[in-house]
């Protein structure tokens, strides 16, 4: 058993340690709704999960896996591009999750993309408190992602070290591109 985390789970463990009963938060690419039922477990039934995809399919699987599990009314599902979550959410949300790439099991040619995922990094930056945070996964192997990938460590280079505090987990001596860990947190 390894005591390194993949970047999945570590960006659980960061979300774990910051996001209480009654907070709000964002998954801002729902997929298969894995973390959109994470985060409904974290915020109980005081808090609130606003979760983005542009895909039907991702919104339907994802609120199958909530009805399954009493999770609904936790959660507004929202079929928009997580760029314009400023549309949807106004108040200061605790944490941010965004796992880059396709949706697994989906359409290759249908995912997150550079400019617009920065747009809602930028987004998500401007909501969380003081000790709130944003989680990226970045996965950007096989057929997609490179692009992105780049304009987005780019971006998190740049972020004001006044305010951010940025960090970036990645295996370097594994294979098929494993993901990469990207998580910003306020604390000015």
């Amino acid at each position: 058993m390894s005591i390194l985390k993949n970047s999945l789970n570590q960006s659980h463990d960061i979300v774990r340690s910051v996001v209480q009963e009654g907070d709000t938060v964002i998954d801002a690419t729902t997929g298969n709704g894995n973390d959109t039922v994470f985060l409904a477990e974290l915020v109980g039934a005081s808090g609130k999960v606003y979760s983005f995809d542009i895909q039907e399919q991702a919104i339907e699987k994802t609120r199958g896996k909530l009805e399954s599990k009493g999770l609904l009314q936790r959660v507004q599902l929202i079929k928009d591009g997580h760029q314009n979550l400023d549309l949807y959410v106004n108040e200061t949300v605790k944490a941010v999750m965004f796992n880059l790439g396709y949706l697994p099991g989906g359409d290759h040619s249908i995912g997150t993309r550079g400019n617009t995922t920065i747009e809602a990094v930028k987004k998500s930056m401007e909501r969380i408190p003081v000790g709130g945070v944003v989680s990226i996964v970045v996965y950007y192997g096989g057929d997609s992602g490179f692009d992105e990938k780049e304009k987005v460590l780019e971006f998190v280079r740049t972020i004001d070290c006044k305010i951010y505090s940025v960090m970036q987990l990645e295996y370097v001596n594994q294979v098929n591109c494993p993901p990469i860990l990207i998580c910003i947190e306020k604390y000015a």
